[in-house]
């Protein structure tokens, strides 16, 4: 038998040796399947919807904006460099809060609220976790966030109506919902971006309750499950 040149024999080696992992990987140790949150947000990344979906909407200068749970404020930075409207951001961390107001010092179109909305005006205690700080976790840094009502926000802010609402506040959205729902305050957002997570009790079953109640005032854009979805006003177009 001939033998091949080195170089050669090296070559085939090689291409033994991936093709085995091929192999392994198909049929030895196939990837899990996917659940459906899993799902959901590899759809979420392979649509671009934060840079899309998140972003599109028909806004001006005269829209009311309301960011609940600004972090750090990007969110309001891509919608006001679109439609230059006027954005109430809603941050209970003072640290967060305050690098906001930084960063917006000079925009008069944008006001920042060291506050969260809530069902009940008074304190929560927040375990602060970057972007996933939540009165839902355990253990870790804490502070005393201040918390208002969207009737008393809509009062002191001369507020009639909400273009968009994107509320992404880490479990705490269900009772702010709940609230809207059952105040009727609801009927004032145009439109609503919606975050729900999946860490505390009973989300799915709060989660489609909430569902079921908007569908009497709004209707479902876009749903990508327990990581964004948008409800718009049934009277509104398009």
């Amino acid at each position: 038998m001939c033998k091949l040149p080195e170089f050669t024999a090296h070559l085939l080696r090689g291409a033994g040796t991936r093709l085995q992992m091929i192999a392994n990987a198909m049929y030895i140790s196939p990837p899990p399947l996917l659940s459906p949150k899993e799902l959901a947000h590899a759809e979420w990344l392979a649509a671009n919807g934060d840079k899309t979906l998140r972003l599109d909407y028909p806004l001006n200068r005269d829209s009311i904006v309301l960011d609940v749970g600004g972090y750090e404020g990007q969110w309001a930075s891509d919608i006001f460099s679109r439609y230059l409207c006027r954005i109430h951001i809603f941050e209970p961390v003072p640290e967060f809060a305050s690098k906001i107001a930084k960063r917006f010092a000079a925009n008069g179109q944008i006001k920042v609220h060291c506050l969260a909305l809530g069902a009940r005006s008074g304190e929560s205690v927040l375990i602060v976790k970057g972007d996933a700080s939540s009165a839902s976790l355990k253990g870790g840094p804490q502070v005393t966030a201040q918390v208002t009502t969207p009737e008393s926000m809509f009062a002191s802010e001369g507020i009639d109506e909400v273009a968009l609402m994107k509320v992404n506040i880490e479990g705490a959205e269900y009772d702010l919902l709940e609230h809207l729902v059952a105040t009727g305050l609801i009927a004032r957002i145009h439109r609503l971006q919606v975050q729900f997570h999946d860490f505390v009790p009973d989300a799915e079953a709060r989660m489609q309750s909430i569902q079921a109640a908007l569908m009497r005032s709004h209707r479902l854009t876009y749903q990508f499950l327990f990581t964004w979805e948008n409800w718009q006003r049934r009277d509104l177009p398009g």
